[in-house]
């Protein structure tokens, strides 16, 4: 079931992956990319990342019940993962390394972890618990477009901001990401402890 759409769902959801995927604060990243003469494919990139992200939003659900987990245990996980992404972005620090052995740049670090990382993978499904799948997956096709914009204007969008801009972008979604992260953690965990009474 795809559910019904709902703006107010897929606004919400739509910020949240933004905030996540975080394209624009990933703009020096790419710049330093392509000066290392590591080309970056904008279509291929944009293609794999969102099928990697679709497929373990409706495949995701399916590998949690065969570990027993059901999806609010695995929202409130996702909440701390979300929290400390936002402690990241606001406090500029590196909490998640990326020590992978493949150096060809649109896979990795573009595509894995920079686009469909676990934190992209884990809000899919904290989200999941939240809302409808129909909005989650139209604010996740809507993210995807301008991944690609960004990705072919990379160089004039970084003129256009700035340094200075972008490091302001991403410090208020830091923020937003924290408010999120409280949230998915309190909602489900007043789930969870529910369910916990109900077996009693």
């Amino acid at each position: 079931m795809m559910g019904t759409f709902n703006f107010q769902e897929f606004l919400s959801a739509f910020i949240v992956l933004f905030a996540v995927i975080d394209i624009i604060g990933s703009i020096p990243i790419i710049l330093d990319l392509k000066q290392k003469g590591r080309s970056v494919n904008a279509v291929k990139a944009t293609g794999i990342a969102f099928a990697l992200l679709l497929g373990f939003f409706y495949v995701g659900d399916g590998m949690l019940r065969l570990f027993q987990v059901d999806i609010a245990s695995f929202a409130v996980a996702g909440a701390f993962v979300i929290f400390l992404m936002s402690l990241e972005m606001i406090l500029d620090v590196e909490i998640f390394k990326n020590t992978g052995p493949i150096k060809e740049a649109t896979l990795v670090p573009l595509v894995f972890p920079l686009l469909a990382g676990a934190g992209a993978f884990t809000t899919l499904l904290s989200l999941r618990a939240e809302y409808a799948p129909l909005n989650i997956v139209l604010a996740l096709i809507v993210n995807m477009v301008w991944v690609y914009i960004v990705l072919r204007l990379t160089d004039r969008i970084e003129r256009l901001l700035g340094k200075g801009g972008i490091y302001v972008i991403r410090k208020f979604f830091g923020i937003i990401l924290l408010a999120i992260s409280a949230r998915l953690f309190t909602a489900n965990l007043t789930s969870l402890i529910e369910q916990f009474q109900a077996m009693k």
